[in-house]
């Protein structure tokens, strides 16, 4: 043997070598070897023999066949504290437990690196993830996908299941309510940079303004939670706009109670518009106009896709493969319409408030 083949033999055999040696994707070469009973024997007898030949040995991304399936479902989310999620376990608690399935509920701190290794660490010990907010890259989710099935929700990656919440549809909902109003400039709270639906309701905001002829803003981006409402009051009265709209109902209900301590009226001199419609935004003061988004609905949609996937539903292929499984769900959204939005008003607010 030469060198070069010595040098190739010494780096670890993985799934891609098999799949390139075998022409199967490697999401099938994973499941031949994992679970041989998803992949029909033609497929899984051609894939171990090239495994044979290539000395293949299973890393630690790999279950034995032997252990059979763990029963067990990671739930991750951004933020375990925010009230958005409180829907979204409750729904995937439920369905998983009327499909005799664990839920492993996990916070991601808002953290790529806490989420790659809290999945890569508990990787043989669950049979699928759902993943919501989740902060990886598209092309880290696609690739963990090959090895462990994925449902995200709230965001969309080629090859991925996915459940989104169409908030998109939900920001014209509300752009055409503040211009129904008369406010002529929108500014945007935004979130935290990493959020794809932070940029998918940005992008929806620029379109509908822009329909309209009507400027709008972004400020930010501001951390998710309640710390940030005050500087982000602070930032949007020295804009001087009458309207706005914020990445979540936690901001927005932050921004109130700062706002009140300045002196400025909501919605006389301000119109504020959340998002989530969470716990709370019905009774805060003035009550919140916001975005209802069904969570609660998308945890249990995630769920059911990820076990048709799995194998434990009615609706799949004779050899079990996930080509069976719906692929993407999209779940409406609509604008809740309360007191913190009402007509512009009449003589422009000043671009800031120095002495109130």
């Amino acid at each position: 043997m030469d060198n070069r083949d010595s040098g190739e033999r010494s780096r670890r055999v993985t799934i891609n070598d098999i799949a390139a040696a075998t022409g199967f994707a490697a999401s099938t070469v994973s499941r031949a070897l994992s679970r041989p009973g998803r992949v029909n024997v033609v497929t899984r007898e051609r894939i171990e023999a090239v495994a044979r030949e290539l000395s293949y040995v299973p890393g630690t991304h790999t279950r034995a066949p032997a252990l059979g399936r763990a029963e067990t479902v990671a739930v991750l989310v951004s933020d375990v504290t925010n009230p958005f999620y409180f829907g979204l376990i409750r729904g995937t608690q439920h369905q998983l437990k009327a499909a005799g399935y664990a839920n492993l509920l996990i916070d991601s701190e808002n953290s790529a690196e806490l989420e790659s290794h809290m999945l890569s660490k508990l990787r043989q010990s669950i049979d699928g993830a759902i993943l919501a907010a989740s902060r990886l890259t598209g092309r880290q989710l696609a690739e963990l996908d090959t090895t462990l099935p994925l449902v995200v929700i709230n965001r969309r990656v080629h090859g991925v299941q996915s459940v989104v919440i169409d908030s998109p549809s939900g920001v014209v909902q509300a752009a055409e309510h503040l211009v129904a109003l008369g406010h002529r400039e929108i500014v945007y709270l935004s979130g935290p940079q990493n959020s794809w639906a932070n940029e998918a309701r940005w992008r929806s905001l620029v379109e509908t303004a822009g329909r309209h002829g009507l400027p709008v803003r972004r400020i930010g981006p501001f951390p998710v939670g309640r710390e940030p409402g005050a500087a982000a009051a602070e930032a949007l009265i020295s804009t001087g706009a009458t309207a706005c709209m914020t990445f979540n109902d936690l901001l927005a209900i932050s921004m109130l109670a700062r706002l009140r301590e300045r002196g400025v009226a909501v919605p006389g001199e301000i119109s504020i518009v959340g998002c989530d419609n969470i716990f709370g935004a019905d009774f805060c003061h003035p009550g919140l106009t916001t975005l209802t988004a069904p969570i609660e609905q998308a945890g249990r949609v995630a769920v059911s896709m990820l076990l048709a996937r799995l194998g434990d539903s009615g609706s799949r292929t004779n050899n079990g493969s996930a080509s069976a499984a719906r692929r993407s769900a999209v779940l409406p959204t609509q604008l809740v319409v309360r007191e913190s939005t009402g007509p512009a008003p009449r003589r422009p607010r000043a671009r800031a408030v120095a002495d109130r």
